[in-house]
């Protein structure tokens, strides 16, 4: 596998490829990066990852500097995948210069949920995925269902710009007990990581509850946000929306595609997951 630092290297690596797979990540990788490069080998070749964190994607008060950096692990991991190269510029080299352009989700999808809470997180999505778009030119990009909210930005971004890149979602992996697979879960003690699967949990009892047919669809995200905090968890939300477009779904929406959606800190990890209905 080939390990790539810059643009240059990286235009001349894949120049005439035509069926370019590739994968985005901020590296410290687990299972879950792996099946999307294992994916991502069903639809294209060669398959490219990246590995940059980016810091226009972290607010002040984030974690831009204790972000997990385990380059050499993950090289070996992404080798053992069957990745034909790894792009992975440093700050300098993706962002030669300030990076004034940047590319803006609309409010009603990018400021509600994460955007919500995350101000400006998706700004720095959005731009640096055009960006490495740009760089390597793929016909084919996964991204995961676990963040569902940036895999639809993602998508609409790049049926909006006319990409010439199909968005291929991935199913989210879990452990065995239910907890989405996540660089964050890393942060969490012993007895954080045996609480942790309450959360999915919690998504569960809500799916259950509208497929018996429930319909008060705002009471369920308060009796599920009641239970977490009794259990010492700190939700920032969970919300019931339709898939299509991420606004709240109504009682009318019950029988369509629905999506539960939730973040919540245990201790000082934040952790968020969903569920389609």
């Amino acid at each position: 596998m080939k390990v790539i630092r810059t643009l240059a290297e990286l235009r001349a690596q894949l120049r005439g490829q035509t069926r370019t797979a590739f994968v985005p990540t901020m590296g410290n990788l687990h299972e879950g990066h792996l099946s999307l490069m294992r994916l991502a080998s069903d639809h294209g070749d060669p398959v490219v990852a990246s590995i940059f964190v980016n810091r226009l994607q972290f607010g002040p008060n984030e974690d831009f500097d204790k972000y997990p950096r385990t380059f050499e692990a993950d090289c070996d991991k992404l080798e053992a995948a069957g990745v034909y190269c790894v792009f992975a510029p440093d700050e300098k080299e993706l962002y030669p210069e300030p990076q004034e352009y940047r590319v803006s989700p609309p409010h009603n999808l990018g400021d509600i949920l994460e955007g919500e809470f995350r101000p400006g997180f998706f700004v720095g999505v959005t731009t640096v995925v055009l960006k490495l778009f740009n760089c390597v030119q793929p016909q084919v990009a996964v991204f995961g269902k676990k963040d569902y909210q940036q895999l639809m930005i993602v998508r609409n971004m790049a049926r909006q710009f006319a990409l010439p890149t199909q968005i291929v979602p991935a199913e989210t992996v879990r452990a065995a007990d239910g907890l989405a697979l996540s660089s964050r879960n890393g942060y969490l003690s012993p007895t954080e990581r045996a609480q942790a699967p309450a959360l999915y949990a919690q998504l569960q009892a809500v799916s259950q509850s509208i497929k018996t047919g429930q319909t008060d669809l705002r009471g369920l995200e308060k009796a599920a946000c009641a239970t977490l905090q009794a259990q010492g968890w700190q939700p920032d939300y969970i919300a019931i929306r339709r898939q299509h477009d991420l606004q709240p779904a109504q009682a009318a929406d019950v029988g369509t595609p629905l999506v539960v959606v939730a973040a919540a800190k245990l201790g000082q990890t934040r952790l968020i997951d969903n569920l389609e209905i």
